[in-house]
């Protein structure tokens, strides 16, 4: 009597080259997909996507694809530099102070200046598709020619995550797709930003949980900009 083979996980051992080249390959299309939703809506009234509120200059929009769910927030924030958001977004020790939801916030591996692998995990009061997750997700920064900043932030597949991070037992691998953030300099000082933020829940959304979301980004939107405001300026530099 033959009996079945002890289900498993798979997950793929590859070197740090191989590792940075796929990074820098998946990156691109997540860097122009952040740039195209930076300038869409902007004049074009056939866009597709659809605003869901507009309030104290914060426009928070939603785009379908399939089963794909794309959120966009976008806001202006005067006095506030391009380099000084960055800073605060990009301060992982700190972004438990812009998400509640976010438990833990590590660094697993630096592959350049400019490209790290990092977990995040979320506890089981956090919202739905955050609940109980972690992602294993990378993080590209780039400066453009026009002195734009792009930060793109995706999860790495599946195998690939599980050979740098095993799964916690009790946790839920969640996937992160293509998200991250378009920071475009103006005048005096200040910024448009643009945060992007793709799910796939593979079916039908709640509109609870579209209310919930466009909660908890008018929140993070809040909370950024406090920070921003109170991180100092490197304008006399």
């Amino acid at each position: 009597m033959s009996s079945s083979p002890a289900p498993c996980s798979r997950s793929w051992s590859i070197s740090e080259d191989s590792l940075r080249r796929y990074v820098h390959f998946a990156s691109e299309s997540c860097i122009q997909e952040l740039l195209s939703a930076s300038v869409s809506n902007r004049g074009n009234a056939n866009d597709e996507w659809k605003v869901l509120n507009l309030d104290n200059g914060v426009e928070i929009s939603k785009r379908r694809s399939g089963s794909l769910h794309t959120f966009r927030s976008r806001w202006l924030l005067r006095s506030v530099s391009p380099q000084q958001f960055i800073t605060v977004a990009n301060a992982i020790d700190a972004a438990k102070q812009w998400d509640s939801d976010l438990v833990e916030a590590r660094y697993i591996k630096d592959l350049e200046d400019n490209l790290s692998i990092i977990r995040l995990r979320f506890g089981e009061n956090s919202k739905p598709l955050f609940r109980n997750r972690e992602f294993i997700v990378y993080e590209r920064r780039e400066t453009m020619e026009d002195g734009t900043l792009v930060v793109a932030v995706a999860s790495l597949p599946k195998e690939i995550a599980a050979g740098l991070h095993p799964k916690q037992s009790n946790a839920i691998r969640g996937l992160l797709l293509q998200s991250g953030w378009v920071v475009e300099k103006l005048e005096n000082d200040s910024c448009v930003v643009t945060y992007v933020v793709q799910l796939d829940p593979a079916g039908w959304l709640p509109k609870c949980f579209v209310n919930r979301f466009n909660t908890k980004l008018v929140m993070i939107i809040e909370n950024l900009r406090k920070l921003a405001q109170a991180c100092p300026s490197n304008g006399d530099r």
